[in-house]
């Protein structure tokens, strides 16, 4: 599933209550805060998810970076904002 972040965008590989695992283009630090938004589409319109998190992981993949986050603030709202 696509993430959108401020710097770009990413791919999710596993997502839980608690965290995130996405690979990107984009470099990250461990440490770092970071900003997320996930679309999901339902019968009754988008919903997002919006989060805020902690990177507690980086890893490269070949010319990806794979980046695990632990989720720290979310909302979940429907519609485009």
């Amino acid at each position: 599933m696509p993430v959108g972040l401020a710097g770009g965008k990413g791919m999710t590989r596993d997502i839980s209550a608690s965290g995130i695992f996405f690979e990107t283009e984009t470099d990250y630090l461990p440490g770092n805060s970071i900003e997320m938004v996930l679309e999901f589409t339902t019968p009754a319109g988008k919903l997002l998810f919006k989060c805020q998190g902690v990177i507690v992981r980086v890893e490269q993949h070949n010319a990806r970076t794979g980046v695990a986050v632990k989720i720290t603030d979310s909302l979940l709202r429907y519609g485009d904002h």
